[in-house]
């Protein structure tokens, strides 16, 4: 049997970003899920990651298509379940071993200035001006089907470290970026030898253009 392709979507966003991607590659006949159920996430780095490997079953190999800070818990996935090949989509590449934290100091310090008195966050969609927002989405209906998803996490998540397992980048891999916001990531990669794609879009392009990153995958596995 070949690998599932497990397409990761941030716990901050939800399943709904990697839909239209799923169905596309499964026109093409390629075994395709989306890895965590629409239900919350959680709020700690365990919570998280528990979300991902439930809707991972043991006993089949898969391939992890993560995006955005989906990233983050690739290597302890890898080290809980057969993973034989990794595809980051405009995504967070953790190191190759030691912490890290959820959010670089840089980002922490802007959400400290979202926080509500409660140490809460606003959700995903909240944290950037409107305009930029409105340009992710192919439609207000997408949008809605997004946001609906959408979790609010406390500030302190994003101070929490993940543990990286040793070994996760040691199967073959790719990463494919949506223009240049994660540009040092994609170029970090090139240099442990991952094979690198570039595509013009947005942050979530596979919302807008579901048929060319389906396509964009497919071709790095």
């Amino acid at each position: 049997m070949d690998p599932a392709i497990a397409l990761l979507p941030s716990a901050l966003l939800g399943p709904a970003v990697w839909r239209p991607v799923r169905e596309q590659l499964r026109t093409i006949g390629r075994d395709a899920i989306v890895a965590g159920a629409q239900e919350a996430s959680g709020t700690s780095v365990d919570d998280v990651l528990r979300w991902y490997l439930d809707s991972l079953p043991t006993g089949r190999d898969y391939v992890l298509v993560p995006h955005s800070n989906a990233g983050l818990y690739v290597p302890a996935i890898t080290a809980r379940r057969s993973v034989t090949g990794l595809v980051f989509v405009d995504a967070i590449l953790p190191p190759r071993r030691g912490t890290v934290p959820v959010a670089p100091p840089g980002l922490q310090e802007m959400l400290h200035a979202l926080a509500g008195q409660d140490g809460v966050l606003p959700v995903w969609t909240s944290w950037w001006p409107s305009e930029e927002i409105a340009a992710l989405f192919p439609s207000e209906q997408v949008r809605a089907e997004v946001s609906a998803q959408q979790q609010r996490f406390p500030l302190a998540y994003f101070a929490q470290q993940v543990t990286i397992a040793p070994g996760w980048s040691d199967r073959p891999a790719g990463y494919l970026a949506f223009g240049d916001a994660y540009a040092a990531e994609r170029v970090r990669a090139e240099g442990w030898g991952w094979r690198s794609t570039r595509i013009d879009g947005g942050h979530l392009h596979m919302l807008n253009a579901p048929g060319e990153v389906a396509a964009a995958v497919a071709r790095s596995l």
